[in-house]
Parts: C-alpha cells; sequence; structure tokens
C-alpha cells in the first residue's frame, strides 16, 4: 500500500506512535488509509451541513474495512462574496484548495480518497488536487438545494433574488414583494437550485466517471443522498482493498482523460452549463496533462443538441426536477442518440464504462428534458468567440441568451463593476448598448469577479433583451442574457477590450462565433500607442502572489511560474 511508507518497519516507530495518538490500534495499520477530503464551512448553504456528512461517510469506511482521516479545506461563498472586494478571492481559492489537496495527500502517503465538494470553486478546486496526488478518488458532493417558492407558489431561487434588485431598483415591485423573494429564494442547504456553476461542475463530475450516478442531481438533506454518500464510501474501500497494483487501474488520471474531458464538454453543451465551467474545465485540462483548448469547444458544440433547459435559463426548472426526469444518466443516453461517438466510452470510478452506466437511462418526463427530435437548440448552450476583441476568445452561455443572437451596438465602458453598477442604476445604460466592464481579469481584477450584479439589474431593468455585455471578468452560472465573458486578452495585459472608447461600435454573432469591435486598423495602432493598462493597488499579500502567477481565462487562470 502507498501508506506502508509511513506505517511499516521498525523505522516507523515514531510515525506509529503519532497515529496511536490518534486512536489508532495494530489491526489498522494494516488496513488502507483513505483521506476523507471535505469542505465544510459554516458560512455557505452548501457545505453548512458537511461535518455531518462526512461522519456517515467515515462510518462507512470503517465498517467497509478502511481506516479514514478527515481534512478540510477553505471555501468562499460566491453569492455572499458578490458585488465587494470579497469577490476578488473567489477564484485565487481555486488554487489554495488543489494545493491543499496536494499537500494533505502526498504529505502523509494515503492510499486513496474520497472528496465532498459542493459549491462554486471547490469542486474544481478539488479535482485539480486529486489529479496532483493520482490516487484512486472518489468524488461525492453534497447535492443541490430544492427550489424555494414565492408566497404566490412561484418557483425563485438565487437567481430570481439578484434579478429582484433590480427590479426593486426600476420601480416594478415593491419591498414586501423584494422581502418575500429573499425569504424564500433559498429554502435549505445545498448547492443553489438551478444550473449554476456549482450544479453544472457537479453534474460534470458524473460527466466524467469521477462520481457516481445521481451526484447532481439527487437532492442534499434527503435519505436518497445519504445512500449516494454510502455508496461511494464503500466505492473507495473496495478499490483500496484491491491492493495497490489493481486499484492503480483508478487512479484518477486513468479516469479522467482525454475522453472524459470531451464528454465533460459534451455534456455540458446539451446541459447548458455555467460559463464559468469552461475556466474551470480548461484547468482541469491542464492538471490532467491533457491537449484541449478553447477552440476544441466549438467543435463539440456544432455536434451535440441542447436538450434540458435549467435555470437561470428556463426559471421553471431546477435540479430536482432534472434528477424526476431521469438524471444526467438520461441526458447522456438521449444526447448520445444524435450519433454514437457523440459520447466515448471510458472508464468510470464505479467499474462499468461509460457506456453500460447510462445504457438503460431513458427520460421519465419530456417537457423537462427534451428528445434530440425536439431540442432547445441544434447547438449546445455555450459557445467560444474570437475576433479583434477576442484574439484568445470569449465565452458566452447562448442557453442564457434572452435576446437576438446578432446584436450590433454601442460601447460604454466601465473600468471596474462598482463602477458599472453606479452606471446602470444611475440610467447610463441604454437599449442599444454593449456594456464593457474591464480590468477585472485574472491579472487586472485581480481575481476575475463574476458580474451577477451588474447582469441581474439589466435583467431587472428590462434592457435584457435590448443590452450586451462583454468583460474579461467572468458570471456566475446564474447570469442570464447576452453576457460575454473571459474576453482574452484581458485589458490588463493590454488586450483589445483596454483600448475601447464610449461610442466604438462592438459586432457580436453568436452563431459565426464573433466578438468584433468596427474600428480602423490605424485608429487601432494610434490607440495602442498612448495606452497604459491600468494597475489596481493592493494590500493583500495573496492577491500580489496570485497576480504575478496567474494567466489569462483562455488557458484556464491557472498559476505559473514560467
Amino acid at each position: 500500500m502507498r501508506s506502508d511508507i509511513v506505517k511499516k518497519g521498525h523505522n516507523r516507530a515514531p510515525h506509529r506512535s503519532l497515529f496511536r495518538a490518534t486512536g489508532l490500534k495494530d489491526e489498522d495499520f494494516e488496513k488502507p488509509f483513505i483521506g476523507v477530503a471535505n469542505s465544510f464551512i459554516e458560512i455557505i448553504p452548501g457545505h453548512f451541513f458537511l461535518n455531518k456528512v462526512s461522519e456517515i461517510i467515515k462510518d462507512e469506511i470503517k465498517k467497509a474495512g478502511c481506516v479514514p482521516f478527515e481534512f478540510n479545506t477553505i471555501g468562499v461563498d460566491d453569492g455572499i462574496a458578490m458585488g465587494h472586494d470579497g469577490m476578488l478571492f473567489s477564484l485565487p481559492s481555486r488554487e489554495i484548495i488543489a494545493n491543499s489537496i496536494e499537500t494533505v495527500m502526498n504529505a502523509h502517503k494515503l492510499d486513496a480518497m474520497i472528496a465532498i465538494p459542493n459549491c462554486d470553486k471547490i469542486v474544481p478546486g478539488m479535482i485539480m488536487g486529486a489529479l496532483r496526488v493520482n490516487v484512486p478518488t472518489v468524488f461525492v458532493s453534497g447535492g443541490p438545494m430544492a427550489k424555494g417558492y414565492t408566497k404566490d407558489g412561484e418557483p425563485i431561487d438565487l437567481a430570481t433574488a439578484f434579478e429582484a434588485v433590480g427590479k426593486f431598483e426600476a420601480g416594478e415591485i415593491t419591498e414586501e414583494e423584494l422581502t418575500d423573494i429573499e425569504c424564500n429564494a433559498c429554502p435549505s442547504g445545498g448547492s443553489c437550485s438551478g444550473m449554476f456553476t456549482a450544479n453544472s461542475m457537479n453534474t460534470l463530475m458524473e460527466a466524467m466517471g469521477i462520481a457516481l450516478p445521481g451526484n447532481g442531481t439527487i437532492l442534499a438533506l434527503t435519505k436518497e443522498r445519504e445512500e449516494l454518500y454510502r455508496k461511494a464510501a464503500r466505492r473507495v474501500c473496495e478499490i483500496a482493498l484491491m491492493g495497490e497494483e489493481k486499484s492503480s487501474l483508478y487512479n484518477v488520471r486513468n479516469i479522467l482523460n482525454e475522453n472524459a474531458i470531451r464528454n465533460a464538454f459534451a455534456v455540458d453543451m446539451a446541459m447548458g452549463g455555467s460559463s464559468n465551467t469552461v475556466l474551470h474545465m480548461l484547468a482541469i485540462a491542464k492538471e490532467a496533462e491533457v491537449d484541449f483548448n478553447l477552440k476544441d469547444i466549438n467543435s463539440i458544440s456544432k455536434r451535440v443538441s441542447h436538450i434540458a433547459k435549467i435555470s437561470p435559463s428556463l426559471s421553471t426548472v431546477h435540479m430536482q426536477d432534472i434528477d424526476s426526469a431521469g438524471g444526467v444518466p438520461a441526458v447522456m443516453h438521449e444526447m448520445n442518440k444524435r450519433g454514437d461517438d457523440i459520447l466515448i466510452d471510458n472508464l468510470t470510478i464505479t467499474g462499468e464504462s461509460v457506456k453500460e452506466r447510462i445504457s438503460g437511462a431513458e427520460i421519465k418526463d419530456t417537457n423537462i428534458i427534451h428528445t434530440i427530435d425536439n431540442p432547445y437548440s441544434d447547438v449546445g448552450g455555450l459557445a467560444i468567440l474570437y475576433g479583434n476583441l477576442a484574439e484568445q476568445g470569449a465565452v458566452i452561455k447562448t442557453a442564457g441568451i434572452t435576446g437576438d443572437r446578432v446584436f450590433t451596438g454601442t460601447a460604454v465602458c466601465f473600468n471596474s463593476q462598482d463602477e458599472c453598477i453606479k452606471g446602470i442604476i444611475n440610467g447610463k445604460v441604454k437599449a442599444g448598448n454593449v456594456v464593457v466592464i474591464r480590468y477585472e481579469g485574472p491579472k487586472g481584477g485581480p481575481g476575475m469577479q463574476e458580474m451577477l450584479a451588474p447582469t441581474s439589474l439589466i435583467m431587472g431593468m428590462g434592457l435584457g433583451a435590448s443590452v450586451a455585455l462583454i468583460t474579461d471578468g467572468r458570471f456566475s452560472g446564474a447570469t442570464r442574457g447576452a453576457s460575454i465573458g473571459h474576453v482574452s486578452p484581458e485589458a490588463a495585459e493590454g488586450g483589445m477590450i483596454g483600448l475601447l472608447e464610449d461610442g466604438d461600435e462592438i459586432h457580436i454573432d453568436v452563431d459565426e462565433y464573433i466578438l468584433q469591435v468596427n474600428i480602423s486598423e490605424e485608429e487601432v495602432a494610434k490607440r495602442k500607442a498612448n495606452f497604459k493598462p491600468i494597475v489596481k493597488p493592493l494590500s493583500s499579500k495573496w492577491l500580489k502572489q496570485y497576480r504575478a502567477l496567474v494567466t489569462n481565462a483562455s488557458s484556464g487562470a491557472i498559476l505559473s511560474a514560467d
């Protein structure tokens, strides 16, 4: 066993002495040591109950003949960090989480791992760390939150609450109605109930085969979810007890390979996941040493039908509805009918192949999960745009577009999210504008803030179909509308987005994958000659380190010391 290096032989007597201090007995040194990576934190609705989840998992691991060692990662709640400088720490937290996993697992030479993520950057951070360690790892998230309801019975969620602020600012709803939404949008523990970033990533873990079926859709705090936790715990022990030679077949890199990455993006397209999945999956691909880049995404999108539309793209449908309609396996089974090679067969952590896993799955409600004969779109729910405004690419969640897929408008430029929010509230943004928010990229922010506040204000004030928004920052999974993020190169590294001026004509064509500013090459050259990027002052030592090492969004905003 991998753990023999810390527990076997007379020269490891001091090590065993320390283990005995934690309660281990003689017989425990013959058992596999399982790391239980928990993201329990009391401030995040999807995580405050994970201390109880880990107790269930550790109990099952002990029953199965292994020794669990729980450790924790940090977590940031994007919703609470939203709209102030706390959001600067959200994306950087992904790197801390990955480093924590790598540190604990390799420092103590644990044999296998079960990871318990749920929200925001925690899922990709744990996956990135697991890829570095490369031992058998089962992922089981905390599960999605139930949808909420207003007092009138209308289904709502966190996106409703953010958009309600814009409606209140526009005088469309009363303070009483705003309070009703506030108090009922998030009715229980779990990852926010729509296809936001957390549930998108939890769904993609199923697609990649590193989690069990149901991981993305079975509600948190239910008996069904508890059984999933127990199954996951039993499975990690089954693998660890095979012995190192046989169990190595299930090392993370043998499952999360190029086939898994491509399957994840295909499912992402079919379900219209958060635009953040692009950022995180690119980073995961880098950790897996898979040759995959932004241009590959459009080629996948062209071949995948968008068959499941979930909040925020369709406000009445939430993760629990997808679960009742057959879950992710039903989506995967249906999408593969468009061509047997849409999904690539690949090993999963449960021992069966992807196609074996989904072979018996069927849609139970075609109003929730559409058939390929009746898709929302013949192409996927995400697209990568290119042009002189995004030479290295930009991302749009096409599933969330509320207006036309072709848009030409005049730029209204803001050098920060805060500046933009004030401008929208004060009426600076009109129908026909393209809102430009820059210096919010990985380096410029730093930390690539999410733009849910301005996009929600635009939607709430009734401008969603008549205004587009582009940014070198990113969006919450709850964002909808013609919102284009991850513009690369970013303003802080001299990208074209930094050269834009109010009144510039910007052209967007989603189906032709175009993001272009209509100014002459001579004018571009003139602006470049006089351009000096804004460098925001920083007091945080961590963010200074991050800004020095982070790459732009086209490579997943990974850290690089090169």
